[in-house]
């Protein structure tokens, strides 16, 4: 992996290790010796966690595999929504809180179990009122409210599968969702806060759905009472639909490979990937992973993922894994400054949260905000701290563990994908001695290995490919309307061996524990979110004034990588260093609208060419050598080598932009 070979080689050795604390491997949900079971009978043991649902049909087969497509449970037949909320209210737990809901401006909800199915169940009725059959999509765009679960489990309940989009998404990405998925019906809002003030939600969806005539209705929840355009007909209130509706509903029990959702995914040919998952495996492992990775107890656990429902991980933990586990999670609106910098140890104060779910990013940025903050507040209801999104470095680790869960927590750093549904590989806290930046090795029943280029494992103390060799049942089925899209995206570079190649480097350890270095393809990570340089690129050319532009992503203290481009502008665009400024400014701002705030560039280079191959490849690793202030790597594959002369002595005279 000629590309990430310094990253690999230049990882430092980290021998500090955590095991768990007697009285906390005591009362643990896993044991060691699961490992073992799993590996004697892969299949018994995946039956075993099948068990944790409720099925209406029991399986014929555990697993049907004809690589690279999967089928789990075979025969099964079972509902979602029953699983994760009517089952539970059935035995008795109907009074037990699914959901503490604080909103960014202060005001709050309780939701119980029972008071979940109830609007379940009126939203499913409405959707049925509103033409959603069986199959049917259902995109949906809100903010993180409890209507967005609700209306998640109601399609979930209904068989017609979700498209969550991100709430910070542009109009045009949100209308390429749409119309790939083909979607029926949009769920959306008046408008969503952030950071202590109303902002718009309507009015950027109406601009997606202006010309996407699969859309028939749009139906708005009613959070910020701001004024909104409305279309006669096909614009509908939540409230005057949904709250007038019978509070049961006959749900049906589906095929376990029934399609549950499909997630857009950036990639690196530009065009968002459909990530399609289904029932029965998906949930299976969701429920599992957040059992014995949170080590999670019914009825006395308070837990709290971060994660924007938008997100992967807000479908796996926040709404499915949580609730078939009959969870009480705390669900939070707003930023984590809004009021003030000490919000996320004020709630997990209030409501006596005891696992805890966040970014790296995020735990950077407290750090920075200063360990003063979280030493004001009581947070010794804590017992499991997690981390998600990406690698984490050590001294955030560390300081996570020190300032936060103060040395008694243990700490689960855990890597998964959007394509894998639910965790792969993390700690199991009362089994796991933690190392500080490392998701230490597979969870039972996963298989994992660190290859080279010709698919051979490296073995320890050696980095390379991070492949996934045995089929696991949260997995995708597929990339929603292009099969061979799938196979080439995931399953070509190890073909031979049948391996699914994850994108990420890592390396494994004298210890045999793995150690995630991020993408070895052209897919940034930014806080957490993978975002392809293609779109990103496709969106500055889009402007009139670039020629032609490349981007990488950058080390980044806070967010991890940083969004660098390098573009050249057409003609005399910038003319001096004042129109320079306003017109690099300019470009920044025409990212953010066309994709997004999180796609907004951190610095813009204006360059006079870019460093290409002979065959017009433009070598990403060179630009990211600039990006980063480091020497300069080899050239000799460049068509013309002078090019990155010419590049770094303009910005030394000052060609560069922030």
């Amino acid at each position: 992996m000629a590309e990430s070979g310094a990253t690999l080689s230049n990882l430092s050795t980290e021998s500090r290790t955590f095991p768990p604390s007697e009285e906390f491997a005591a009362q643990a949900n896993a044991t060691a010796d699961w490992y073992a079971r799993a590996d004697r009978d892969r299949a018994a043991f995946w039956a075993e966690q099948a068990e944790r649902l409720s099925w209406a049909q029991r399986w014929d087969e555990v697993l049907e595999w004809n690589a690279p497509f999967a089928k789990w449970f075979v025969g099964g037949r079972l509902n979602v929504a029953y699983n994760c909320v009517d089952r539970h209210v059935e035995s008795g737990h109907g009074e037990q809180v699914a959901f503490y809901w604080e909103g960014e401006p202060g005001d709050t909800r309780v939701i119980t179990y029972a008071q979940l199915q109830r609007e379940v169940c009126k939203t499913a009725n409405a959707l049925v009122e509103l033409g959603v059959k069986t199959g049917d999509r259902v995109a949906i765009q809100l903010p993180m409210i409890p209507e967005a679960v609700v209306a998640m489990l109601a399609c979930a309940r209904l068989g017609a599968p979700h498209s969550v989009v991100f709430g910070g998404f542009s109009p045009s990405a949100l209308r390429s969702r749409i119309e790939d998925a083909q979607a029926k019906l949009l769920i959306t809002s008046d408008g969503q806060f952030r950071r202590g003030k109303p902002g718009p939600m309507k009015e950027n969806t109406d601009q997606a759905v202006a010309d996407t005539p699969t859309i028939e209705h749009v139906l708005v929840v009613k959070r910020t009472e701001a004024e909104v355009p409305w279309t006669e007909g096909r614009d509908i209130w939540w409230h005057d639909v949904v709250d007038r509706q019978p509070d049961t509903h006959q749900f049906e029990a589906f095929d376990s490979e029934h399609p549950l959702y499909v997630l857009y995914t950036s990639g690196t040919t530009g065009k968002p990937k459909g990530i399609l998952h289904t029932t029965g495996g998906y949930l299976t492992q969701c429920a599992y992973t957040h059992h014995v990775v949170f080590d999670h107890k019914p009825g006395q656990s308070v837990y709290w993922c971060t994660a924007d429902i938008g997100w992967v991980t807000g479908h796996s933990y926040i709404v499915y894994g949580p609730l078939a586990n009959r969870a009480t999670s705390l669900m939070y609106e707003g930023t984590p400054n809004t009021p003030h910098e000490g919000r996320h140890w004020e709630l997990i104060q209030k409501y006596g949260v005891t696992i805890y779910y966040t970014a790296p990013t995020l735990i950077r940025t407290f750090m920075k905000w200063g360990a003063e903050i979280p030493a004001k507040y009581d947070l010794s209801s804590l017992k499991v701290l997690g981390s998600v999104g990406e690698p984490i470095n050590p001294e955030a680790w560390m300081w996570y563990r020190e300032h936060v869960g103060h040395n008694n927590c243990p700490v689960v750093d855990t890597w998964w994908q959007t394509e894998t549904g639910a965790i792969m590989i993390s700690p199991l806290p009362g089994v796991t001695a933690a190392k500080p930046g490392s998701a230490t090795r597979p969870l039972p029943g996963i298989s994992a290995e660190v290859v080279n280029d010709s698919g051979e494992p490296v073995g320890r103390g050696h980095g390379g490919y991070l492949v996934l060799n045995e089929p696991w049942p949260a997995m995708l089925r597929g990339i929603w309307g292009d099969e061979e899209r799938y196979r080439e995206t995931y399953w070509a570079r190890f073909a031979e061996q049948g391996d699914y190649f994850a994108g990420d480097g890592a390396k494994i350890d004298e210890d045999g524990a793995i150690w995630v270095l991020g993408r070895v393809d052209d897919v940034m990570n930014v806080s957490g979110h993978r975002i392809s340089t293609t779109e990103v690129e496709s969106a500055l050319v889009s402007h009139p004034t670039v020629a032609e532009a490349a981007v990488v992503g950058a080390s980044d203290v806070t967010t991890g990588q940083g969004i660098v481009a390098f573009v050249i502008m057409r003609g005399d665009a910038i003319a001096d260093e004042a129109t320079g400024a306003e017109s690099i400014k300019m470009l920044r701002d025409h990212v953010a609208a066309e994709i997004g705030p999180i796609a907004k560039p951190r610095q813009i280079m204006v360059v006079e060419e870019l460093p290409k191959t002979r065959s017009g490849k433009i070598m990403r690793r060179l630009l990211r050598d600039i990006a980063e202030n480091r020497e300069i790597g080899d050239v000799t594959t460049l068509a013309d080598s002078s090019v990155m002369d010419q590049i770094a002595t303009g910005l030394r005279e000052g060609k560069s932009e922030d």
